[in-house]
Parts: structure tokens; sequence; C-alpha cells
């Protein structure tokens, strides 16, 4: 599972070939996330002040997250996204 993005803690991920929609994993500790990149669908648990940090990145790289999942329906390296900027 390529790590596409890191911050605060967050690790972001995708698989090769998943399943339909287009969507990404988040992993805080021993909490877990799937979010839906069009519809932002959530399932899994998380805190909510990083469930709420890893929205907003979804939100401001929903292109790059598409794109990616485009590269990993096709097989191809998947491209890192800039992480969060907290500061």
């Amino acid at each position: 599972m390529p790590e596409i993005s890191r911050f605060l803690g967050i690790v972001t991920t995708m698989f090769y070939n998943d399943h339909e929609p287009a969507h990404s994993h988040a992993v805080y500790g021993e909490n877990a996330v799937t979010i839906s990149i069009r519809d932002e669908r959530v399932t899994g648990e998380f805190p909510v002040r990083r469930l709420r940090l890893v929205l907003e990145w979804t939100r401001l790289h929903r292109d790059e997250l598409l794109d990616n999942w485009r590269l990993a329906k096709e097989r191809k390296q998947l491209k890192r996204i800039a992480p969060l900027d907290y500061k």
C-alpha cells in the first residue's frame, strides 16, 4: 500500500487496483479510515480533530488524489502529495 502523504502523524495511502468508488486510506495510531475522494464519505474511526484535518487535506488535493486513483488502477507509480500546511 503506497504512502502518498504524511502529516501530523497521519499517513495517507492508496491500494493498487482497489474497489470503487475512488478513495484513500488514512491511519493515525491505531485508528484507520477510508475516505471517498468525491463525496468525502468516511468509513472507520478517527479522532475528530485529525479527521477534520484529513478531510481538509482531501478537499485541497482532490484533483491530485483522483489522478493517483487513475494511476493506481493502471498499476503505475503513485505521486507524492504535499502534506497539509498546518502552520
